[in-house]
């Protein structure tokens, strides 16, 4: 999808339009924390997580366990949705006690290196779906724009010439592949407080293992393992696709102030209370993406302005339920892999 599809022709206004949008949004207190939402989520995420370890301790070396597995993914994505705000200094205002708390979610909790997942993430929200800048956008297995399909080589070419049909069997990866990407990143001198993230990661993979494989059988801790990190990364994929896939990629060639870079290529949808559990808020995703240290509950609060400032201005405002986002997202991935079908 090319940007001029969905932007408008209307002209930017002189000056800033993001800065008039921010002067609302900080009238109605909307950047205001919520110190007592965050320690009822955070408590609730928290006795989840107790909850299904004392429940591995009772069942015990059952195939009933298959359930804890599915129970244990679902609040790892949900820990890992509290990692995300922690990023964002949506929880605390200072970096130190956002960082210690994010290495206990995520090094710790589910395996994840926080400093490595934050860095990436930050540089995705600077140049969302940029070609060249985003790193959720670069073409390692998957690839997102024609120009990177005509690019694509080995087993990138295989995958991406089917790639709507494989995208949900991939995902079943992804747990894996975060593990592996967080280690890898510990390996990286550049990486900042490497050796404390590599330690907690390690912890994190001794005690998950050792109980599987103390608990269980060996068959059916194989079994847990794959089923828990299946679902696990299934979940966050569907937490994180609907929200940019299929919207427009940017180059260089683009040039975007703020508010449209965010907006253009952002989707928010549509789901109530049950969506905004589902995903973390992260159904706001053009509010997120705008505003990311808002408070996840401010986000719907702020919506109505956005999408109202975004009309006045004249600037496409992307809204779907979830599964037409993913139809959308499907649709866009098969449309970019014709040229490698089509053996151009």
């Amino acid at each position: 999808m090319s940007i001029n599809s969905a932007s408008s022709t209307a002209e930017p206004r002189p000056g800033s339009d993001f800065a008039g949008l921010s002067r609302q949004i900080a009238a109605a207190g909307l950047l205001d924390r919520r110190p007592g939402y965050y320690v009822v989520r955070i408590g609730l995420v928290a006795a989840a997580y107790a909850a299904g370890w004392s429940a591995f301790a009772v069942i015990g070396d059952s195939w009933w366990q298959i359930l804890v597995a599915v129970g244990l993914a679902v609040v790892f994505a949900q820990v890992a949705l509290v990692a995300h705000d922690l990023a964002h200094r949506q929880v605390f205002r200072k970096r130190r006690p956002s960082e210690i708390a994010g290495r206990i979610a995520g090094n710790l909790a589910i395996g994840m290196a926080y400093g490595w997942w934050q860095d990436k993430h930050t540089r995705h929200h600077a140049n969302p779906n940029h070609e060249e800048l985003d790193p959720d956008v670069s073409p390692d297995i998957l690839v997102w724009s024609k120009r990177q399909a005509g690019a694509a080589s080995g087993l990138t070419k295989v995958i991406a010439a089917r790639q709507a049909f494989l995208f949900f069997p991939l995902l079943t990866l992804e747990g894996f592949n975060l593990h592996v990407a967080s280690v890898r990143a510990t390996l990286d001198p550049r990486t900042k407080r490497r050796h404390l993230e590599l330690v907690l990661l390690l912890v994190h993979f001794a005690m998950f293992l050792s109980a599987l494989f103390v608990m269980l059988s060996p068959g059916k801790a194989i079994v847990f393992l794959l089923v828990n990190q299946a679902v696990f990364g299934v979940y966050l994929g569907c937490t994180f696709a609907p929200n940019h896939k299929g919207m427009p990629t940017l180059t260089r060639e683009d040039e975007l102030d703020y508010l449209r870079k965010q907006v253009l290529t952002s989707r928010n949808v549509k789901g109530g209370p049950v969506m905004d559990v589902a995903l973390g808020g992260l159904n706001y995703q053009i509010e997120h993406h705008l505003f990311p240290s808002m408070p996840t509950p401010n986000l719907r609060k702020a919506k109505p302005i956005v999408e109202r400032y975004c009309a006045d201005l004249g600037v496409s405002y992307q809204e779907t339920g979830l599964v037409e986002s993913y139809r959308l997202a499907l649709r866009h991935m098969h449309d970019v892999g014709e040229p490698i079908r089509a053996g151009r």
